[in-house]
């Protein structure tokens, strides 16, 4: 006769386990985690510009056309610097007096005639006086505190003083410019 009073303890004992409430925790933690996307730092040139012609011992002057600095990069110091460089201005077969050397070659950035984001920008050579011979590279432009992304534009200008020895002819040559 005990064996049922057993089983009845058992099963009630079974009955009040299924019955209590779990332990709840008065707190529970979530990671959440994302990403800010970024892309790069760029620059946009004019694949090409004519600045005309001029005789021997001349003087040639022309806006190269709009640079821009995109950065999208969305960094906390969001500052770059664009230099400028030269090569030869060559015809025919690149003799002496089918070259215009990069120490010819002045250049100057004027000022920015466009902006998004924030920070400062720094142009090179503002004005027209402050031109700079391209015999060395120069800076071109700088942005020099802000954070995020950012763009910037101006429209350089370069003057090409023609050797009286130079022979006629097209002459070719690259202005570069290079953010970093």
């Amino acid at each position: 006769m005990r064996k049922p009073l057993l089983t009845l303890t058992a099963a009630a004992a079974a009955l009040v386990a299924m019955a209590a409430p779990a332990a709840a925790a008065p707190t529970g933690d979530t990671i959440v985690t994302f990403t800010v996307a970024t892309a790069d730092l760029n620059i946009r040139v004019p694949p090409s510009v004519n600045l005309g012609s001029a005789f021997p011992g001349g003087v040639l002057t022309g806006e190269l056309g709009t640079v821009v600095v995109t950065d999208e990069r969305a960094a906390l110091n969001a500052t770059w610097i664009v230099t400028v460089t030269a090569s030869s201005f060559t015809t025919g077969g690149g003799t002496p007096e089918e070259t215009i050397l990069p120490s010819l070659v002045e250049y100057w950035s004027g000022t920015e005639t466009g902006r998004t984001g924030t920070g400062t920008l720094v142009p090179g050579q503002p004005t027209q006086a402050a031109a700079v011979s391209l015999s060395v590279p120069r800076t071109a432009f700088s942005k020099t505190s802000g954070s995020g992304d950012n763009t910037a534009t101006w429209e350089p200008n370069i003057r090409i003083a023609v050797p009286a020895t130079a022979v006629g002819g097209t002459y070719r040559g690259v202005i570069t410019h290079s953010v970093a």
